[in-house]
């Protein structure tokens, strides 16, 4: 049985303080490392774990087990490119070594983040987490308060606010009173802890960034979402209009009815612009057009429908638009008189064009989505048939097998 000690290095503080690159791999080798690393730097924990990594393989071979050494180290430009770094050395020690087990040395949380990985190649018996004996909480807490003003991140999440309200909290108390300065900090920091917790700013810089790829690439959306946002500002004001001229109405269920009634149709078109736009992005794309962009057009048009329907009927059912008057008409031959559609006629014809207008956009993508799957499967399928079909030929005919084995022959034979 073969059981590998492996220190694990996350952001490669040996190799930067000796230059050695890793891994490196023997008892001799690892015993070597414990000097320089202690030359280098005598108050580093890195020696401690490099001693405690051949205490352990020590007291293995002790108990009669075959034991391999190594230290594993990442390097300190970011994360991922660590991560993959221990992964391809450790790869490289279990194809030389073969161990059954592993047992895993660290002296961090950072490097405990690398266990996932080894145990992903090897199984992993124990994990030993070498902390220092003398003032443990002391040099935790250092340690913690360190990396901790070292992270920019950080500082500007916590210090920063901490800061300013230390600065503001005077200047209001003297100013407007304590009670109020206190509200106004509460608010700004909730509003700061919902930004972050929402994660809003890496919203808007995904926004942007993808802003600036569409700008640059010519895409048809960006235009369209011009034109969307708009129009939402469009049916936003005659959603707030149409309230306004209810007057005063008790509740909210009026007037949140008034404005979905007058603005639907505005953020409708809105919604149908940026489909659109985002559609022609994919048609003149290489790509080929996914099904749900051709669907949601027509899906846009159906909850318009089903939303403007509802709301009239609520709308008409307390007195505040009229009933839908169809007017009479003769044209040719085809002519109706006048007739009224009162509320629940109009909620029936409003759900039944939804549905219809639904139904009608999943028949006409799933078309166009099966055309076009077929086109390239057909294509495919006739490459495939012509290189077998030509394979199976060539097999078949014994002539031209016959006179490739004669051609390779040795001509002198016959003579």
């Amino acid at each position: 049985m073969t059981t590998l000690v492996v220190c694990l290095d996350r952001t490669d503080d040996v190799g930067r303080k000796t230059g050695l690159r890793s891994p490196v791999v023997g008892w001799e080798a690892v015993r070597a490392l414990v000097t320089d690393v202690g030359l280098a730097d005598p108050e580093d924990s890195g020696v401690n774990t490099l001693l405690e990594s051949l205490r352990v393989a020590q007291n293995l071979r002790d108990e009669n087990e075959e034991v391999v050494v190594a230290v594993v180290s990442g390097d300190h430009e970011s994360m991922v490119s660590a991560d993959r770094a221990v992964a391809a050395q450790l790869d490289d020690l279990i194809a030389d070594h073969d161990p059954d087990s592993a047992v895993v040395v660290t002296d961090s949380a950072e490097d405990e983040r690398l266990i996932p990985i080894v145990e992903s190649r090897v199984r992993v018996d124990s994990v030993d987490r070498v902390v220092v004996r003398q003032a443990r909480d002391i040099e935790s807490t250092y340690y913690l308060l360190k990396q901790f003003l070292a992270d920019e991140e950080l500082r500007q999440t916590v210090l920063v606010p901490i800061g300013l309200t230390m600065l503001v909290f005077p200047l209001l108390a003297t100013t407007v009173g304590p009670a109020e300065g206190a509200a106004a900090i509460t608010t700004v920091i909730g509003l700061f802890l919902l930004y972050k917790g929402f994660n809003i700013d890496e919203l808007l810089a995904r926004f942007s960034h993808q802003t600036r790829e569409s700008l640059y690439s010519g895409q048809v959306s960006v235009v369209t979402y011009v034109v969307a946002a708009g129009l939402t500002f469009v049916g936003l004001f005659m959603g707030v209009l149409g309230v306004s001229n209810l007057g005063e109405t008790p509740g909210v269920v009026l007037p949140a009815t008034r404005f979905a009634f007058d603005s639907i149709p505005w953020l409708a078109m809105a919604a149908l612009t940026a489909s659109a736009g985002r559609l022609l992005d994919e048609v003149i794309g290489d790509d080929p057009v996914r099904q749900s962009f051709l669907n949601l057009p027509f899906i846009v048009v159906a909850v318009g429908l089903v939303i403007r329907g509802f709301s009239a009927y609520f709308l008409e059912q307390q007195g505040e638009i009229e009933p839908f008057v169809v007017s009479a008409y003769e044209f040719g031959i085809f002519s109706n008189e006048r007739f009224v559609i009162v509320a629940g006629e109009r909620l029936a014809l409003f759900v039944v064009s939804a549905l219809v207008v639904s139904l009608v956009g999943a028949q006409i993508a799933s078309s166009l989505s099966e055309s076009h799957d077929g086109d390239r499967t057909d294509g495919g399928a006739d490459a495939t048939t012509d290189a077998e079909g030509s394979t199976l030929s060539d097999r078949a005919d014994p002539e031209l097998t016959d006179g490739g084995a004669n051609t390779t022959a040795d001509p002198d034979r016959d003579r």
